[in-house]
């Protein structure tokens, strides 16, 4: 079966590779009556949900015994009734274990062999679209790597700390899920984002009419205090406001390296479909 004929039939339909080769093969190559064939079947429903966003779902992470390296995965689903499943979070569990497993960060290498198959299965199950969307590894040799997952699976959150222990860990990672900061410390701000917020910054505190040397101080302060809100190791502890995420760090002799937050569809845009044109639309359809 040519490479060519299998791509366009992928293409029209959304299906895997395997399920494209079968479909082709079992009809002489003729892709129209491949896309019959596969109607006929439902093969197709896997492809006509594939242009929904899945933008719910559940985040997971699993974490070495000695600490050395964690895992953290976002798979997502069309709603959240699905991301409650326990079909769905029974694959959920297969991908962060295989990503733990073979220590595979990237998510097309990962999902190129059984895993794929057990998706495609699963959507047609439940008949939505389901996708692991991405995958983060930290490991460490000179510290700890910490997590936490808030109890409704849809934030979670790694940490690498260089020294202290893991119950530490897990408290920045806590510290980090509740309040997200951009970076772990002012230094490590983008310098575009910095200038962006000051060019914001200069044009309200220009139409105050007060004098040069006083909007830029108003400026220093608030970028002082711009960056403060957004690094980790300054903000105030949650657990205990009177001690910063820093100093906390600090008086247990160890030091923040990195860390990575996952939020369940952050960044994904869902189209807004007004549901009685939905329905019209399938019924001109």
């Amino acid at each position: 079966m040519s490479a060519a004929l299998v791509k366009e039939l992928r293409e029209r339909t959304g299906l895997g590779l395997l399920e494209c080769k079968k479909a082709l093969a079992s009809v002489g190559g003729d892709v129209e009556k491949a896309i019959e064939e596969l109607r006929k079947s439902s093969g197709m429903k896997a492809a006509k949900k594939a242009g929904r966003t899945a933008a719910d779902g559940v985040v997971a992470v699993r974490v070495a015994d000695d600490c050395s390296f964690g895992v953290l995965v976002e798979v997502n689903s069309e709603t959240d009734f699905v991301a409650r499943d326990d079909s769905f979070l029974a694959f959920v569990d297969k991908v962060v274990n295989a990503a733990f497993e073979t220590k595979q960060s990237d998510t097309a290498a990962l999902m190129a062999g059984e895993l794929e198959s057990v998706r495609e299965a699963l959507v047609q199950k439940i008949g939505e679209n389901i996708g692991v969307r991405r995958i983060e590894l930290i490991d460490t040799d000179s510290g700890v790597i910490g997590a936490y997952v808030h109890s409704n699976n849809r934030i979670a959150v790694l940490v690498k700390l260089k020294g202290g222990d893991q119950d530490l860990a897990k408290d920045v990672a806590m510290h980090v899920a509740a309040v997200n900061p951009q970076v772990v410390s002012a230094a490590d701000m983008p310098e575009d984002l910095v200038a962006k917020e000051k060019e914001i910054f200069m044009a309200q505190a220009q139409e105050s009419g007060k004098p040069a040397d006083i909007i830029e101080k108003m400026i220093g302060g608030r970028i002082k205090k711009f960056l403060a809100e957004n690094s980790l190791t300054e903000q105030a502890f949650v657990k205990d406001p009177d001690v910063t995420v820093g100093k906390l760090v600090a008086n247990a002799g160890a030091e923040i390296e990195s860390f990575v937050r996952f939020e369940v569809g952050e960044g994904i845009e869902v189209e807004k479909v007004d549901f009685a044109d939905e329905v019209a639309a399938q019924l001109k359809g």
